[in-house]
């Protein structure tokens, strides 16, 4: 599900608020069924994007990332 959402968590160069919404509505599409909403559905569509763009950027604030492996030099 949701193969065309691309991986947001990247240490070196954190995702945009405008790439964490835009990935919570392709989500809220999917689940859907709507590319857009009707008008009938439109708010609790749009609250359900802004809540799981909330989510994901708590998810991706608080995520720990594994430092870097310490090779050690060995001389000859």
């Amino acid at each position: 599900m949701c193969r065309s959402i691309k991986k947001l968590r990247n240490p070196q160069e954190p995702a945009t608020p405008e790439e964490v919404r835009a990935a919570a509505l392709q989500f809220v599409r999917k689940i859907s069924g709507y590319p857009k909403p009707s008008s009938a559905n439109s708010e609790v569509f749009y609250a359900a994007v802004g809540e799981i763009t909330e989510s994901a950027e708590r998810l991706l604030e608080g995520l720990i990332s594994r430092p870097a492996p310490v090779r050690d030099s060995v001389e000859a």
